[in-house]
């Protein structure tokens, strides 16, 4: 009995056994809007915009003046929030003489596999989302671009853009970027690879709706920045330092006087580019009325196959005969399909921009004649 009290009294002397805490419900933040788009990889993204880094644009210029004529081309690398493309980075694809080989299309595959596995090493950006492409005089109109972007509407998410840079245009001091993609009437036109007549009416289709401009802002860093101010600076050599006397004004960059010409040196070979441009497009033009000319031939021979036909079995209907059957015409006479006019439509383009180029070096050095005439009769 007294050892029962005594371990009673030690029970009571314990703190009372707390009950085991209820789990609160967890809580989660909300999703920004500018994410909700990016975590959901259904979701379609509607591009409103294009932001292409400074460290992108180096590259992309140090490339097409490298490279022969305006074969520059390469993947465009970043990250699509919110609406806006943003090209952070982007290497150039090796350029073959034969495009149609297929030992170069391999050799250009197995490069860019092997680049963005180095990227990703390094946990760089390795994302696709666009490719650039060099042009001269403001011409960038050809099939091989617009079959790569309509593969990058197909396979990307956000549809991928191109951004063209005129080598032209940063030969005379002006950086010229622009980023397009392709229209949702020649996306579908292209898909159902019909550029008949009817379909390109049925579309809406020219020359100038083939590809839409989405507006691009060029972002620039503080480290880049520093970077074009110490080639503003004068550079100073090691006898100045010890002598300053011997000091000359220098820069990295030498003094330009670009402003001073008067900008014709690219217009005999614009009004070359125009010339040619026409010719092919007369050219294709001439092809395209022979085939129309042979399917007009061929849809005679199966009218008049018919109404000989119907002719006939009238004659043996009224004879008391049974009338012939009535036989495929597809079968007895071939006639082609109705040719395709994406070349013509892509020619018309080139010519249209090749005037543009033209009528603006054209309207620019006018003036600046009149401006060198009037300060030459003062």
């Amino acid at each position: 009995m007294a050892a029962t009290s005594m371990a009673a009294a030690l029970a009571a002397t314990l703190p009372a056994p707390q009950a085991a805490p209820t789990p609160s419900a967890p809580t989660y933040e909300a999703i920004p809007a500018s994410m909700a788009q990016v975590i959901d990889i259904e979701a379609e993204i509607h591009i409103t915009s294009v932001q292409l880094d400074a460290m992108a644009v180096s590259k992309i210029v140090k490339h097409a003046k490298e490279a022969p004529g305006s074969s520059a081309h390469g993947l465009l690398l970043g990250l699509d929030l919110d609406g806006t493309l943003e090209v952070s980075n982007s290497f150039p694809l090796p350029h073959h003489s034969n495009d149609e080989d297929d030992k170069s299309a391999k050799s250009i595959s197995r490069y860019q596999s092997a680049m963005l596995r180095s990227l990703k090493e390094v946990q760089a950006d390795d994302s696709v989302i666009g490719f650039y492409q060099g042009m001269t005089l403001g011409s960038f109109f050809n099939q091989t671009l617009v079959e790569t972007q309509a593969i990058h509407q197909e396979r990307l998410r956000h549809g991928g853009i191109i951004i063209v840079h005129d080598i032209s245009q940063t030969a005379r001091g002006n950086a010229s970027f622009r980023a397009f993609r392709l229209t949702r009437a020649f996306l579908d036109a292209y898909k159902r690879n019909n550029f008949s007549s009817t379909s390109l009416i049925d579309h809406r289709l020219t020359f100038s709706s083939i590809l839409e401009e989405v507006p691009l802002k060029i972002r620039t860093n503080a480290l880049l920045s520093s970077f074009l101010g110490t080639l503003a600076e004068p550079a100073v050599s090691a006898a100045v330092q010890t002598n300053p006397a011997l000091a000359l004004p220098s820069s990295a960059i030498p003094p330009t006087y670009a402003s001073l010409n008067l900008g014709n040196a690219n217009m005999p070979r614009n009004l070359e580019l125009i010339v040619e441009a026409l010719d092919n497009y007369k050219t294709e033009e001439g092809n395209l009325g022979y085939l129309q000319r042979q399917i007009a031939r061929e849809k005679a021979k199966a009218d008049s196959y018919l109404a000989k036909r119907k002719e006939e079995n009238v004659q043996r209907v009224a004879a008391g005969l049974a009338p012939l059957p009535e036989e495929d015409v597809t079968r007895l006479f071939k006639i082609p399909a109705e040719p395709s006019r994406l070349e013509s439509m892509l020619l018309l383009g080139r010519i249209d921009a090749y005037g543009k180029s033209l009528e603006e070096t054209a309207s620019t050095g006018l003036v600046k004649m009149y401006a060198a005439k009037g300060n030459a009769g003062n």
